[in-house]
């Protein structure tokens, strides 16, 4: 897996590309963690080039969706397709956080 982290509009970007299941997720969360721990409130996770996501991919976006939330931040999700959209239909995450399709919408929702 790789990660790219961007800023655009004082939000902070993490872009996964590959697959984020129990081998890599270790990586995603360290790199979230750094984030959060630095003060940053607003993360967008773009899985546009993401092709696989496991229950511990779940586990992570989940945990640093609440991670954020005690410190008043917000967890965005952008640019699920393919079977890693269906993975989140079905695990209700469409339910739990704001999902978009861009990065830039999610920005924008702000």
């Amino acid at each position: 897996m790789q990660i790219v982290v961007s800023e655009k509009g004082g939000a902070k970007i993490m872009a996964l590309s590959g697959r984020l299941d129990a081998v890599t997720v270790g990586e995603a969360e360290h790199q979230l963690n750094t984030l959060i721990e630095s003060g940053q409130s607003i993360v967008v996770i773009d899985f546009e080039t993401l092709e696989y996501i496991s229950s511990a991919g779940l586990r992570f976006v989940l945990a640093g969706a609440k991670k954020l939330q005690a410190r008043n931040g917000k967890l965005l999700l952008a640019g699920l397709g393919g079977v890693v959209k269906e993975v989140f239909e079905l695990a209700g995450f469409y339910d739990l956080l704001p999902v978009f399709d861009t990065p830039d919408q999610a920005i924008g929702s702000l």
